[in-house]
């Protein structure tokens, strides 16, 4: 009989968790999640809303409300890769974007493309949090010249095989170009024009990359 029971044992160790570390690993699971994106959640609040923001911040590009995910865009790099892919909560990587879009790269759409260079580079120690990609239907010859030069580093996407963009409302590329504001968890929060100066948006960025660590 005690040979019998000592050879049980293991069995019995082996057994599957009790209800009761399933409750736990639950919340444990739960509290790591709140712990390292409620930070981010929180300061999309507080910046839609101004709640708790006692400098009363006003934002200065146009809000997209409710925010509208990425993959509404149905956009994906040369090589196939979906934009939706490259955010999310899951994505330790994940990083903020602007993304100028234009059916026609007129003047108004190379002066976005240089905007958004500039801003980036003006974030400073906070550069490296943003990321920069276009959508650009008929590009000049003249600025294929440059693009190597001058945005190599800009993501050049195209419309998926079969899809067609939905863009946020008041946004229109075949009318004007614009600048979407597209945050880690992959919505696009914001988007600014020919109407905004570089200033603007570098106040509206500075203010969101102050509130989340984020991205």
């Amino acid at each position: 009989m005690t040979t019998t029971m000592a050879k049980r044992a293991p069995e019995q160790r082996s057994e599957g968790p009790t209800p009761e570390q399933i409750r736990r690993g639950r919340r444990t699971a739960l509290l790591l999640f709140v712990i390292g994106f409620g930070p981010m959640v929180f300061a999309t609040i507080m910046f839609y809303t101004g709640w708790l923001n006692p400098a009363g911040h006003t934002n200065n590009g146009q809000l997209v409300q409710p925010v509208v995910p990425v993959a509404g865009l149905h956009l994906q790099t040369s090589d196939g890769q979906a934009l939706a892919d490259r955010f999310g909560p899951e994505r330790a990587d994940a990083e903020w974007m602007m993304l100028v879009v234009a059916s026609d790269c007129n003047d108004a759409c190379d002066n976005l493309l240089y905007l958004s260079r500039q801003v980036n580079i003006a974030l400073g120690k906070n550069a490296d949090r943003m990321t920069r990609a276009a959508w650009l239907g008929a590009v000049p010859a003249a600025l294929e010249d440059r693009w190597a030069g001058e945005y190599s580093s800009v993501d050049r996407l195209q419309v998926e095989r079969g899809a067609a963009p939905a863009w946020p409302p008041g946004v229109q590329p075949e009318q004007e170009p614009r600048i979407l504001l597209i945050d880690p968890f992959g919505n696009v929060m914001m988007h600014y024009g020919k109407e905004h100066s570089g200033k603007d948006m570098l106040k509206d960025l500075k203010h969101l990359m102050k509130l989340s660590q984020i991205g």
